[in-house]
């Protein structure tokens, strides 16, 4: 495993990964088994027995059971669905896998669910809201916490803020079971019931620091009519940088649910994430490649990515980097912001070359280099014969692609 960086997106996992993990931490999860095929789900059903089930696609998007399925009819139902029997779980079984679920958080491109999880039904008395973060102010995980669940809690926030509780914990304390009971008076319970959230919130935090998540959001944490505390569903996102540490954690990916873009980064050790915008940008260092991306805000457009190739990149690393920001279809230009410090602007610029020979290039092209190596690597693009745009500093640079992009599409 390679060792930590900065500048990646979070891990993310299935409910059912999730729940098998916090399971290891004595969190009471409901049960249920991961289906691949609608006969796995009908097996799962006759396995786990019972009166009522809920089929459940497995997709990295919350929202699933509000979404819609673009193949299936308006009113069929959404990625979360309640059946009686095991024939029935086969049927919503088939109709869901290959298709693609459209929710709030995956836009309208949706996601194929490739993956289903049965689980027993609960009978529910009352849901509630709970997660867990890194509080980047404090520098402490925090605990969010309302009587609200099942509902979005950014709904919750602007609606009815008083309803939220949020407290942090001292990493040179820990957990305490005083913060179980701050957890329980914010669900109005007591009793047995406090006494099962001081052990809910021991468990989880050691979970979340004892895995290096980034979040865990349990949505609904729900009070069965039993009177157990159940996690119903379960959302974790774990710090990337931490990951060389979690080997077993690397093994429950999805890459089917990543973008291919920022899987291939990750493969050349960059930090790369997509973002909306149509000018591509390749920088070495996360602060220079944060000014780049607000100067071309500032000149009217809006940067299609962050792409940070580091200090020390390889010729066919730089190549890499390039091959990403072509691969995707809404660049319209591409700005290179490269200052040689430990980096060589010599082999920034064959990485370049060797990328645009490679592939063509159908997009304006601005470089803009300095630092080490400066008169080298502008001769060896200037050399090349490709049209390319050479920049003298990072607002020319910034000028030279807006405009170039905009008279591309003029």
């Amino acid at each position: 495993m390679r060792g930590p960086r900065r500048g990646r997106n979070p891990m993310n996992i299935h409910e059912y990964q999730a729940k098998a993990l916090l399971k290891e931490f004595g969190v009471p999860v409901s049960r249920g088994l991961a289906a691949f095929t609608p006969q796995d789900a009908e097996a799962a059903a006759a396995k786990l027995g019972g009166i009522a089930f809920v089929v459940k696609a497995q997709i990295h998007a919350g929202g699933r059971g509000k979404g819609k399925f673009k193949e299936l009819p308006a009113e069929a139902k959404g990625g979360v669905r309640v059946v009686k029997t095991a024939a029935d779980v086969k049927a919503n079984a088939a109709e869901m896998l290959g298709n693609t679920l459209v929710t709030i958080q995956t836009g309208p491109d949706g996601k194929q669910v490739n993956r289903l999880y049965i689980e027993e039904g609960a009978s529910i008395d009352k849901e509630f809201y709970l997660s867990m973060l890194v509080d980047r102010a404090t520098a402490r995980v925090a605990f969010v916490v309302s009587t609200e669940g099942g509902m979005d809690i950014e709904e919750v926030a602007h609606a009815t803020p008083e309803r939220i509780v949020t407290f942090s914990v001292d990493p040179a304390t820990g957990v305490q079971p005083l913060h179980g009971r701050k957890v329980a008076q914010a669900l109005g319970l007591s009793g047995d019931l406090a006494k099962q959230a001081v052990a809910l919130t021991a468990n989880l935090y050691r979970a979340f620091t004892d895995k290096d998540m980034s979040l865990l959001e349990i949505n609904p944490l729900v009070l069965t009519r039993d009177d157990r505390l159940v996690c119903l569903d379960a959302k974790v996102g774990f710090d990337s940088n931490a990951l060389f540490r979690h080997p077993e954690v690397v093994q429950l990916r999805d890459e089917s649910e990543e973008d291919f873009k920022e899987i291939e980064a990750s493969r050349y050790d960059l930090s790369y994430i997509a973002l909306d915008g149509t000018i591509g940008c390749m920088v070495n260092g996360a602060g220079l490649a944060m000014a780049t991306m607000d100067i071309i805000k500032l000149y009217g457009r809006e940067p299609a990515n962050f792409l940070d190739v580091g200090g020390g990149a390889t010729k066919e690393k730089v190549t890499a980097a390039f091959k990403i920001i072509t691969a995707d279809p809404n660049v319209e230009g591409i700005l290179v912001n490269i200052f040689g410090g430990i980096m060589r602007c010599d082999v920034i610029a064959e990485g370049v070359i060797a990328a645009v020979r490679q592939m063509g290039l159908n997009v304006p092209l601005v470089v803009r280099l300095a630092g080490t190596n400066v008169e080298e690597g502008k001769k060896i693009i200037r050399e090349s014969g490709l049209n390319v745009i050479p920049a003298d500093d990072l607002d020319d640079a910034a000028q030279k692609i807006v405009a170039a992009v905009k008279k591309e599409a003029a």
